[in-house]
């Protein structure tokens, strides 16, 4: 072969070590090579990292007898290696190994057969770690597979576009979906309210790289008959960054929530009874002081309207109405409107209520018990209104209610068995409606305010001169 053919599969061959020395110099592994006779024929630079020695001191050398092995414990090392030749597949060993500064370190290898050109064994290649970073390694991924398989909390993967990419069988469950729907999905489209805290914790996570510590969330989700179910979850996030990478790189978040809806659903109500009980205890101390019995009536209004509605209305049944004949109320005293404020009497005994057939206050005052009322919920901003739809606020208007009146509890006044007028309570948006326990807290205050009232005369006949 002539020198000019020669120089191409020399230069190739050159290329190709050089290529198989950075290959086994850039492993994250330690790695050694002996051929069929035990002589160590490649040691790249994590091994020597791992023991100190290095591939000048290692290569060429028969066995670790007398360098990197104790001479009790070499031969049988060496013959545990040399032993992959006679099986195929990977044999995985544990064995000391000395240190070039003499310490001894427990790796765990590795080993499998190297074929020659002719198909046989021509050696055996040995992959090792030091014992304690490979059970490390086990450690974190087996910590990975229980909480997404064993873990009583919901935990979720998101990436840097905030979009989850896993999800455990607890958060499917509390997302109503399964494990593989959320993927890859906007959080918007999971999670109805509450998405901007959410992806506002997410953003701090990875921006900062510092966990925010515990954070409880409100979420409200789409439930099974389509009206939204909320929900509190208790979160913690931590940011989750790259191991192999030279300087930090995030790869998402890690968010782990626990759901104490029914928790602080119990502490809400709780706190909401002692606060109604304490505005009770106040409101009763307050009237005693009222010498004019319509004063202290408008004074049970007030307590009760704190913190519970934005207006209140006490309308009486007209005297002299007969019996069967339709009822009819005159508004005694009400918060001015549109501005809140205080409960205040009308002069001059009130003036009629005008309220149109089928009214609630009307429907409330031939009943004894509370009723409930809300305006139907608003299109959608983007969406045009349908033919025949009414203005906003047509609602409230057409019930001689104040503007943006958008839900009302109505409840009877009663004493010594007669109707004496309506105690009304009015919500404005974003408030929600009324429910069961505010309507035995406005029956409470009625109470107070129909004694009130009946002392001052109201519901009796006027007395001819």
């Amino acid at each position: 072969m002539s020198a000019s053919n020669g120089e191409p599969v020399l230069a190739a061959a050159h290329a190709g070590a050089e290529l198989l020395a950075a290959l086994l110099d850039g492993m994250d592994a330690a790695l050694c090579a002996l051929d069929a006779d035990g002589v160590i024929t490649h040691w790249n630079r994590e091994a020597e990292r791992v023991l100190g020695w290095s591939a000048r001191d290692a290569v060429g050398r028969r066995g670790f007898a007398g360098w990197a092995a104790r001479s009790a414990d070499a031969g049988r090392t060496t013959e545990r290696l040399l032993s992959a030749m006679r099986r195929p597949g990977r044999t995985v060993h544990e064995f000391a190994l000395l240190r070039k500064d003499g310490g001894r370190v427990l790796v765990r290898a590795q080993s499998a057969r190297v074929l020659g050109g002719d198909g046989e064994p021509a050696g055996v290649y040995c992959a090792f770690t030091e014992v304690h970073a490979q059970i490390d390694l086990e450690r974190s991924i087996a910590l990975s597979e229980a909480l997404f398989e064993d873990a009583p909390w919901g935990v979720v993967l998101v990436d840097v576009d905030l979009r989850p990419t896993v999800v455990n069988a607890v958060a499917a469950r509390a997302l109503g979906t399964g494990r593989t729907p959320p993927l890859g999905r906007p959080l918007g489209e999971l999670v109805l309210q509450g998405v901007d805290e959410l992806e506002g914790a997410l953003q701090h996570t990875l921006s900062e790289g510092v966990p925010r510590g515990i954070t409880e969330i409100w979420v409200a989700l789409p439930g099974p008959d389509g009206e939204p179910v909320r929900r509190c979850w208790r979160s913690g996030f931590v940011r989750l960054a790259s191991p192999l990478a030279e300087q930090p790189v995030p790869l998402g978040v890690g968010w782990l929530f626990h759901d104490v809806t029914e928790a602080r659903t119990a502490e809400q109500e709780a706190d909401r009874l002692r606060f109604r009980a304490s505005q009770l205890h106040r409101a009763v101390r307050a009237a005693g002081e009222c010498e004019d019995p319509m004063e202290a009536a408008t004074a049970y209004a007030d307590f009760a309207l704190a913190g519970f509605a934005d207006h209140v209305l006490i309308d009486l049944v007209e005297p002299g109405t007969a019996e069967g004949a339709p009822v009819r109320l005159v508004r005694a005293a009400a918060t001015p409107a549109p501005a809140p404020g205080p409960c205040v009497a009308l002069p001059g005994g009130g003036i009629p209520a005008r309220y149109p057939r089928g009214h609630p206050a009307l429907q409330a005052a031939d009943r004894t018990g509370s009723l409930r009322a809300s305006a139907p919920e608003p299109e959608h901003p983007g969406a045009s209104a349908s033919p025949g739809a009414p203005a906003e606020g047509a609602w409230a208007r057409d019930r001689r209610w104040p503007p943006g009146t958008a839900h009302a509890l109505c409840t009877p006044l009663r004493s010594r068995g007669r109707p004496l007028g309506v105690l009304t309570f009015l919500r404005a948006r974003p408030r929600p409606g009324f429910d069961r326990a505010d309507a035995v807290h406005a029956e409470s205050m009625a109470a107070l305010v129909a004694a009130a009232l009946d002392l001052a005369g109201a519901g009796r006949e006027p007395r001819e001169p």
